[in-house]
C-alpha cells in the first residue's frame, strides 16, 4: 500500500502535473468556498493547496505567486464573506508561532517544557494592563468598577507593545531557566509545568490587595490598535463591497487586519528559526539534545546555549500573546491552563520534533480538527436530532441520540488516539526533521538489514 502511494505521488510530481494539481486546488477551492462560505469541504480543498506548494516541485517563482494571490488576494476575501475561515486561519498562525517557539526549546534543544503556556500569558496580559483601563481601577473592586475609567495609554502604544512583549517574555524564559540549569527529563518537565501553573495561579489571584488582573473576571476592554486612516480604508472598501456581496465593516477590517498581523509574526518566525536551526547556536543545541556530557566535552556553553533556548522559545509566545490579547480584547486566566500547553506540545509531535514546516502543519491539523471538523460534525448530529429520521438497519431514531456523543466532547480523546496512532506507524511526525528521520531509519532493523 506504501508503494502504491508513493507510486502515485511520483507520477503527479513530474511534468505538468504539479503546476495543474496546484492551480487546481486553489481555483476549484477558492470557487467552492465562495459560492458555499460554510462547506468544510470545499474549505479543506483550498487549504490543501499549501501542501501542494511544499510537496511538489514546482519553480520558486510560480510558488511565490501562488502563496501571494492566496494569501494577500482569496483568504481575505473569502473571510470577509464568512468571518469564521480568517478566525480558524487566525488561530492557526497564533499556535503555528507557538509551536515554533516550543519547537526551539523542545525539538531542536531537547528541554521538555510543560509550561511553555506561561510565556503566551506574560506577553497578552502585558497589554491587557497597560492597554486597558485597568491601571486606573488598582483599588477598585474586582467586578465593581466604574465604566468611565480612562483607558492607560493610546492603543497606538500597542505597536511598542509588541517589542516589550518580546522582551518581557524572553526575560521571563531566561528566570525560568537559571533554577533548572542542573535538570533534566522528567524532573524539567515537573518544573516547567509548575512554573506554567505558578503564573495562571498569579493571574487569578493578583486581584487583591491590589486588582492588577482583575482576578477570574480577566481583563477588558483592551484596546485595539487604530486602522489604517480613512483615505487608505475607503478605497478598499469601495473595491471590496461588490466583491464579497455587501458593506465591508471596520469589524471585518480588523479580522483582516490581526490576520496580516499574525501572518507577518509566522513569516519572520520562520525565518529566525530557519537562521537559528542552521547556525552554531542551532548546532549547539543538537549537540545538547544528543548528549550534555559529550556537548560540555567539546567546549559547548551549555548554561548560555540553554538559557538562548528558553529566551528564544519564549519570545514567539510573548508576541503573540500581545497581539491574542488585542484580538479578543479580553484576556482571562483560563485561557493559559495546562492543557494549553499540552495542545501546543501536542502540534509539537505530531508535525515532527525539530521540523519547521512539521510543526506548522502540526498546528493546522490540530486547529482544523478542533474548531472546523469536530465542530461541523457536532453541528450535523445536532441538526439530525431535530429530524424525525432514524438510523439505518437499527431503527434507532435520531431524536433519542444523547448529546454526549457530540465528537466535540471528545477533543481529547481524539487527539491521544491520533498521537498513539503516530508514535506507532510515524514516530518523526508528518513532515519529519532530516535528522529525525535518519535517526530513526538507522535504529530500524529491516532498514540496517537491507543496507
Amino acid at each position: 500500500m506504501r508503494n502504491f502511494f508513493r507510486n502515485i505521488f511520483a507520477k503527479a510530481n513530474t511534468g505538468p502535473w504539479p503546476f495543474i494539481i496546484t492551480f487546481g486546488l486553489l481555483i476549484v477551492g477558492a470557487i467552492l468556498v465562495y459560492n458555499s462560505p460554510r462547506s468544510l469541504f470545499a474549505f479543506l480543498i483550498l487549504m490543501s493547496c499549501p501542501l501542494a506548494l511544499y510537496f511538489l516541485k514546482l519553480d520558486n517563482k510560480i510558488k511565490l505567486l501562488v502563496s501571494l494571490l492566496l494569501t494577500i488576494v482569496i483568504i481575505p476575501v473569502l473571510g470577509i464573506r464568512n468571518i469564521f475561515y480568517l478566525e480558524v486561519i487566525f488561530q492557526i498562525s497564533v499556535f503555528a508561532a507557538l509551536a515554533l517557539g516550543l519547537n526551539i526549546v523542545v525539538g531542536m534543544a531537547g528541554l521538555l517544557d510543560l509550561g511553555y503556556v506561561a510565556f503566551y500569558a506574560v506577553g497578552a496580559y502585558s497589554w491587557a494592563i497597560f492597554g486597558s483601563k485597568q491601571l486606573s481601577l488598582l483599588h477598585s473592586v474586582p467586578g465593581a468598577a466604574a465604566a468611565n475609567a480612562p483607558f492607560a495609554l493610546d492603543p497606538r502604544w500597542f505597536w511598542l507593545f509588541l517589542f516589550l512583549g518580546v522582551g518581557l517574555a524572553a526575560l521571563t524564559g531566561i528566570l525560568l531557566g537559571l533554577p533548572v540549569l542542573r535538570l533534566r527529563g522528567d524532573y524539567l518537565a515537573i518544573v516547567t509545568l509548575g512554573f506554567g501553573e505558578l503564573i495562571r495561579v498569579l493571574a487569578l489571584n493578583l486581584d487583591k490587595p491590589i486588582n492588577l488582573t482583575n482576578g477570574p473576571q480577566g481583563i477588558t476592554p483592551i484596546q485595539r490598535p487604530p486602522l489604517p486612516p480613512s483615505f487608505i480604508m475607503e478605497p478598499l472598501r469601495t473595491i471590496l463591497t461588490p466583491v464579497v456581496g455587501h458593506q465591508v465593516t471596520d469589524a471585518q477590517f480588523y479580522n483582516v487586519f490581526f490576520y496580516f498581523l499574525a501572518l507577518i509574526v509566522i513569516m519572520i518566525a520562520i525565518i529566525v528559526a530557519r537562521r537559528l536551526d542552521d547556525s552554531r547556536i542551532g548546532r549547539a543545541w543538537t549537540a545538547i539534545r544528543e548528549d550534555e556530557a559529550a556537548a560540555i566535552a567539546m567546549g559547548i556553553p551549555l548554561v548560555r546555549m540553554k538559557l538562548a533556548a528558553f529566551a528564544a522559545g519564549a519570545s514567539f509566545a510573548g508576541c503573540m500573546g500581545v497581539i491574542y490579547g488585542a484580538n479578543r480584547t479580553f484576556v482571562s486566566p483560563e485561557s493559559f491552563s495546562f492543557l494549553q500547553s499540552i495542545g501546543v506540545l501536542t502540534m509539537v509531535i505530531l508535525g515532527g520534533l525539530g521540523s519547521i514546516p512539521g510543526v506548522i502543519l502540526g498546528a493546522a491539523v490540530v486547529v482544523i480538527l478542533n474548531i472546523q471538523i469536530l465542530q461541523t460534525f457536532s453541528l450535523y448530529l445536532s441538526s439530525l436530532r431535530q429530524s424525525s429520521g432514524v438510523i439505518p438497519i437499527i431503527n434507532f431514531a435520531w431524536r433519542d441520540l444523547s448529546n454526549q456523543l457530540d465528537p466535540a466532547k471528545y477533543q481529547k480523546l481524539v487527539f491521544g488516539v491520533i498521537l498513539v496512532v503516530m508514535m506507532i506507524f510515524r514516530p518523526a511526525g508528518l513532515i519529519p526533521a532530516e535528522r529525525r528521520q535518519r535517526e530513526l531509519e538507522s535504529e530500524d532493523p529491516d532498514t540496517s538489514l537491507k543496507v
